[in-house]
């Protein structure tokens, strides 16, 4: 696996699960970050495998910053930490699902989860977005 700018970056990633991805050209899979008790989506980064490993044996997630060219620890300068529940693959494997428990904002604005403030489609009637009724 190598990075946008073509350095190895060394993985200790499951190869069976390695296997299974379905990378972006770059080496990436979008992670979505979802609150475990409440199904509230919180944010989207993105994983290589190096990050997806640390998710899976460090009990915290762990993304690959794009603009950084760097792995991140959520938490680890903001306080607000995603202690890991779950992580599961979708059923094509380019998409990472893990559930957490957000202890403050997911969001990078300070804002609960990273879909508050720009609605573009708002259900009426439950007055949440994107809840079936």
């Amino acid at each position: 696996m190598t990075s946008t700018s073509g350095n190895p970056r060394p993985t200790s990633l499951d190869p069976e699960i390695a296997a299974r991805l379905k990378r972006s050209a770059d080496g990436l899979v979008p992670a979505i970050a979802q609150q475990y008790d409440t199904g509230e989506v919180l944010m989207l980064g993105w994983m290589d495998d190096e990050a997806l490993h640390r998710t899976l044996t460090t009990g915290r997630c762990t993304y690959w910053s794009r603009s950084r060219q760097e792995y991140w620890v959520k938490g680890d300068t903001s306080g607000h930490y995603q202690w890991v529940k779950s992580v599961a693959l979708d059923c094509d494997a380019d998409t990472v699902l893990v559930r957490v428990d957000q202890v403050g904002a997911a969001c990078h604005t300070g804002a609960r989860t990273c879909f508050d403030a720009d609605v573009l489609l708002k259900d009426e009637v439950s007055g949440t977005p994107g809840q079936d009724q």
